[in-house]
């Protein structure tokens, strides 16, 4: 089965993207065999940015990102939603790929199942 899993809103301020990623995690928990894709659109892509620190016992949407991608789960960003926040001369963090609406394309009319955030 192919999952993806598409989060529009910031890392941080709502929790969006933090049940998003607990979501992504316990599927590849529950089934390694899942094809899990996280695609980060609009603000989303503050997610992939590294050196991210939070307080002490609160949430690390760059450590959950870790996570998935340690299980094989592909993470991708809208080049579009990248430059139009002034983040294409930041490199973003391991494992998160730059990407483009063709890809999200692609990867929303090969997935069996399509989850927004």
């Amino acid at each position: 089965m192919k999952i993806l899993i598409i989060i529009n809103d910031a890392p941080y301020g709502t929790e969006k993207a933090y049940n998003a990623l607990r979501l992504a995690m316990n599927i590849q928990n529950e089934n390694s065999e899942v094809e899990l894709a996280v695609f980060l659109m609009a603000d989303a892509v503050g997610c992939g940015l590294p050196n991210q620190i939070t307080p002490q016992g609160y949430y690390n949407i760059e450590r959950m990102l870790k996570s998935v991608i340690m299980k094989k789960g592909k993470v991708k960003a809208c080049g579009t939603c990248i430059d139009a926040r002034g983040f294409a001369s930041i490199q973003l963090l391991e494992g998160v790929e730059r990407s483009n609406m063709q890809e999200l394309t692609d990867f929303t009319l090969n997935a069996d199942k399509v989850i927004t955030f």
